[in-house]
């Protein structure tokens, strides 16, 4: 018996000598104890684990887990979970959280926002379902630094759903007998639009026939998962390849080539969201833009020091008394108009800035240049501005103009015009956004041939849904400076790649913006400053969820300082060519000269390509 016990000790001795002797490990052990001796760490088992931990096998994805959970506004969203297996056990290696995006209407009827809630509370269920279920078992022992693998995979899963609503659909619609209604609002009745004439009033006909608006995209229910799901991954690979979300972007955007210098994308503050409700309908937000010299953490300082002054002096202005008499109707009139500037000052959107209605555009700049000129800041050079016009709410298609104030119209042509004197009084607006809606992309290229030069001009409702903005290796979205992407619902990490090449490409700027339901996951920072972005659209200086992420591009910003690889970003604007103009533009239209002076003064920061020139 002694014999046979001692016969099978020795075959299993050499069984598991070959066995390590194939994987190497008497010579990995010899290698890992003559480099540790020299160095004698102080926690030599600690040492060798980090030595032998290179020979280990790539983590794969285990399990993944999808729950729901609130936004930053009370609103359902999704949480996706990233669950590996490392090194033989199951390590929980990060979590996203989405923001959502259900767009509904300020003037909205209660039962359409009742419908609204039921629909996202369905979306963030039914993608909850597929997180736990389809994807987490698809997905399972796939690398998760492999994004390109995980997004495919993603991404003919969203197709096959797609098909399968379809089919659905159609067998619904040959049950009943009958065809669906179209999604296409009628042009003289869309959603949240002028009400119909009352009969035997007179009908305004439009002057001249505008493009009919584009229908909405239905977004299908649960593709929340899509998003959250290639963002977790994303998330886990850098944490996999220890290095922070934005540099594992930019390895992934340029094919793993490490960058030698990163810019911080420059941030457009919201100081003040405007009520549409009120006389001044044109502007939905008014922006601080920071100059290039400015480190971020300057800028952003620069900009809490001007809002707070603004809503002094916005305070103040409503206290002054009316100088008609109190008990005439004239001066009740105008005091009630102080009482709700004065109220309406002291809430906060969910923006994250103050809320106020306004009467007059021109006051309203003037107001912000005085805010600026107390603080010895001169707008235009100390800091600049943008405003988020949003003139797709304003569009009444009864008369085929835009309400840019109650009562007042213009039409899509007349809107330029507007622009174009509004930028040659205030040259310190340097950016507009949605100036005009998409569906006017003859008066797109007309704005960009007038002001392209001096002034961003930027689509964002037009870039709302990323899936219908690449088409045959073309940017679906009128001719513009720039787009603002939001990461929401089947995006994936892949898309926003491809599209922010196709936009280097073409020489447009990348704005990555914040959505109106933002969370408190701040990967959005880190995929603009991986992407290359040109600017970041967060909100305002407020609220938890809005702030985390202003925090986490200031923690970014000292990383790249630390480590030298902090880049001052430079900006250009873009020339546009006059198509339908050869002949040279006007002095009132003539490219400006620098916008963002460089601290240097050697060269300009922000100029138009077609220009040089020195300060």
């Amino acid at each position: 018996m002694e014999a046979e016990a001692g016969q099978r000790l020795r075959a299993l001795r050499m069984e598991a000598a070959e066995y390590y002797r194939s994987h190497g490990v008497p010579q990995r052990m010899e290698d890992a104890l003559n480099t540790l001796f020299p160095q004698r760490p102080g926690d030599l088992y600690g040492e060798l684990a980090n030595y032998l931990s290179k020979f280990s096998k790539v983590p794969v994805i285990s399990r993944l887990v999808g729950r729901k959970v609130l936004d930053g506004v009370g609103q359902p969203t999704l949480e996706v979970e990233t669950h590996c297996t490392v090194r033989n056990y199951e390590r929980r290696i990060c979590s996203v959280v989405m923001s959502s995006h259900f767009q509904t209407l300020v003037n909205a009827l209660p039962e359409t926002i009742e419908a609204d809630e039921k629909e996202r509370n369905n979306s963030v269920n039914a993608a909850v379902e597929w997180v736990n279920e389809s994807l987490s078992t698809m997905l399972r022992d796939v690398k998760p630094t492999d994004q390109g693998e995980v997004d495919k995979m993603l991404g003919e899963y969203f197709t096959k759903k797609v098909e399968e609503k379809e089919e659905i659909r159609k067998r619904e619609e040959k049950e009943k007998g009958e065809e669906s209604p179209s999604c296409v609002p009628p042009a003289t009745a869309l959603p949240g639009g002028k009400k119909a004439a009352k009969q035997g009033k007179k009908v305004s006909v439009p002057e001249k026939m505008i493009p009919p608006a584009e229908p909405i995209e239905l977004v299908l229910c649960g593709s929340l998962a899509i998003g959250g799901t290639s963002l977790a991954i994303a998330k886990a690979g850098a944490t996999i390849n220890r290095v922070p979300l934005y540099l594992h972007i930019s390895l992934l955007k340029h094919n793993q080539d490490s960058p030698k210098e990163m810019t911080l994308p420059l941030p457009m503050v919201t100081v003040l969201n405007c009520e549409k409700t009120a006389k001044l309908k044109l502007v939905k937000e008014v922006m601080l833009i920071p100059p290039v010299h400015l480190s971020f953490k300057q800028g952003l300082e620069r900009a809490l020091d001007i809002q707070k002054e603004f809503m002094r002096l916005l305070d103040l202005l409503s206290k002054e008394p009316s100088p008609r008499a109190a008990d005439s109707k004239e001066g009740k009139a105008q005091n009630t108009r102080k009482k709700s500037v004065q109220q309406a000052s002291k809430r906060v959107s969910h923006l994250g800035c103050p809320i106020t209605g306004c009467d007059n555009l021109e006051q309203l700049l003037l107001l912000m240049q005085t805010a600026c000129d107390n603080r010895s800041l001169q707008l235009g050079k100390d800091m600049y501005l943008a405003i988020n016009c949003a003139a797709h709410e304003l569009m009444d298609y009864s008369k085929g103009k835009y309400e840019i104030l109650t009562g007042t119209f213009k039409s899509p042509d007349e809107m330029i015009k507007m622009y174009v004197e509004l930028t040659d009084k205030f040259p310190f607006i340097i950016a507009l956004i949605d100036p005009l809606r998409k569906e006017d992309r003859q008066q797109w290229s007309n704005i960009c041939c007038a002001l392209g030069s001096k002034c961003f001009l930027i689509a964002e409702d037009a870039a709302t849904y990323i899936s219908k903005l690449k088409i045959d290796q073309n940017l679906n979205v009128p001719t513009c400076s720039g787009v603002v992407l939001k990461y929401i619902n089947q995006t994936k990490v892949s898309d926003l790649i491809e599209l922010t090449g196709l936009l280097d490409g073409q020489r447009q700027i990348t704005i990555l913006g914040s959505p109106d339901g933002e969370s408190s996951d701040d990967s959005l920072v880190d995929l603009a400053v991986g992407l290359g972005a040109r600017f970041i659209k967060l909100g305002g200086l407020a609220r938890g969820e809005r702030v985390t992420k202003y925090n986490r591009l200031l923690a970014i910003e000292e990383e790249l300082a630390e480590n030298r690889t902090l880049r001052e970003p430079t900006l250009e604007f873009i020339a546009f060519p006059y198509e339908s103009q050869p002949e040279e533009p006007s002095d009132e239209l003539a490219p400006s000269t620098a916008l963002l002076d460089s601290p240097t003064g050697s060269q300009p920061v922000c100029t138009a390509p077609s220009k040089q020139h020195t300060d």
